[in-house]
């Protein structure tokens, strides 16, 4: 990357059920609070790109409604579940073009309520998510005669990766990330669940998609986060306490699959990531022994192996020895979703790329509080959509 470009403000909203609110006010908030974290107004914003999934476009002049009108160019974003990063890194592009030197990032969805497999729609003036479409029509069978959706396909994915380094990827093994997941969640005040769950519980709760039960999935939730972005030369004019709390984006990536002569039985998720790694590494000037954290898409427990490898935090094939090391929890060499993980935070899909940002940021900026990860100076963030897109952002902290 040529010119630094830095996180100046951001915010998220508590995870879970917000009947009270719709997209565009629960955004609203997110946006409204990023802008006083980073001591500006949407006066100062050159830029904005917002990210909804599930309803169905044109969010960002709706919110723009309600936070102020400016004629800034609104980019509107859907990327699977990596549009939070998506609308994250279209504002670094901005702002590194030269188009503007500030610029504002959000990601909102409301889907609690909807279960695992979101085939439906929630009526404006209900709280209940009704099945339909072709994901809905499935709702009660998937994952037990045969699947084609998340919860099965990532099920299957947990298990090919035991099988394919012949490594005892077991149930218990995943049961036990899970429980690592719901144990950082207790000091995270905005997560969804904030629950811890003993192994027992964990293993003998709804059973999903082999091996992962219920509290092995990501909760889909209502929830929206917000952050503003800054050119450097821009943040060298702000004040020393702005300069203080700026957060550097070092590497900022975005891949899709490649093409590979392969069938379409199992989606790939290891390829696209390990391509988004090598390309963030690289560009940021730094390894994976370089890093204090890392927030990463752990959409089932299953996930959350693969990504060990895909990410390089162990060798290749390494990943069960490098979680019962003890390596990812809070005290261990390498802590990983330290915020409770999409599995207790929760995971409102446009809004997850962003809030995983708002997690590394507040530790690297020691205002994370009992969670706080001492020392932090360096972080990963990293998201992954099937259909497909991987986004990854390293994050360093200020030396101002």
């Amino acid at each position: 990357m040529s010119e630094a470009v830095w996180i100046l403000g951001i915010n998220m909203t508590k995870f879970g059920k917000h009947p009270d609110k719709d997209a565009a006010g629960l955004a609203t908030d997110a946006v409204l609070a990023a802008l006083v974290d980073g001591g500006v107004t949407m006066k100062d914003m050159g830029v904005m790109a917002a990210g909804n999934l599930m309803g169905g476009g044109g969010i960002g002049q709706v919110i723009q409604k309600q936070v102020g009108q400016t004629g800034i160019p609104v980019y509107n974003v859907a990327n699977a579940c990596a549009t939070g990063a998506t609308a994250l890194r279209t504002v670094i592009m901005a702002i590194k073009a030269g188009e503007c030197d500030m610029g504002l990032a959000v990601g909102v969805e409301m889907i609690a309520g909807a279960g695992l497999l979101a085939g439906g729609s929630r009526g404006a003036d209900s709280d209940t998510w009704v099945p339909s479409g072709r994901y809905g029509a499935v709702t009660s069978v998937d994952g037990r005669i045969g699947t084609e959706t998340m919860p099965g396909v990532f099920a299957q994915i947990g298990q090919e990766y035991g099988y394919a380094h012949n490594v005892d990827a077991s149930f218990e093994l995943f049961a036990r990330i899970s429980e690592k997941n719901h144990a950082h969640s207790v000091l995270n005040p905005l997560a969804s669940y904030q629950k811890r769950f003993t192994l027992e519980q964990i293993m003998g709760d709804m059973m999903i998609a082999y091996p992962n039960t219920r509290p092995m999935c990501s909760a889909n939730c209502d929830g929206a986060a917000a952050a503003v972005v800054v050119s450097d030369a821009k943040l060298k004019t702000l004040s020393a306490e702005q300069r203080r709390r700026a957060v550097k984006i070092s590497a900022s990536i975005l891949t899709s699959d490649p093409w590979e002569e392969a069938c379409q039985i199992l989606p790939n998720v290891n390829t696209l990531t390990r391509n988004a790694a090598n390309q963030a590494y690289e560009q940021a000037g730094v390894g994976p022994s370089d890093l204090d954290l890392v927030e990463l898409h752990d959409c089932f427990a299953t996930a959350e192996l693969v990504h060990y490898d895909n990410l390089m935090l162990c060798e290749p094939g390494g990943a069960v020895d490098f979680f019962n090391s003890g390596a990812t929890w809070r005290d261990g060499s390498t802590p990983v979703n330290v915020s409770g993980g999409l599995e207790s935070k929760g995971h409102p899909i446009a809004a997850t790329g962003i809030a995983n940002v708002w997690e590394i940021c507040h530790h690297l900026r020691g205002e994370a509080g009992d969670r706080q990860i001492q020392g932090a100076k360096v972080g990963m963030t990293h998201v992954i959509g099937l259909g497909s897109a991987c986004g990854i952002h390293i994050l360093e902290k200020s030396a101002a």
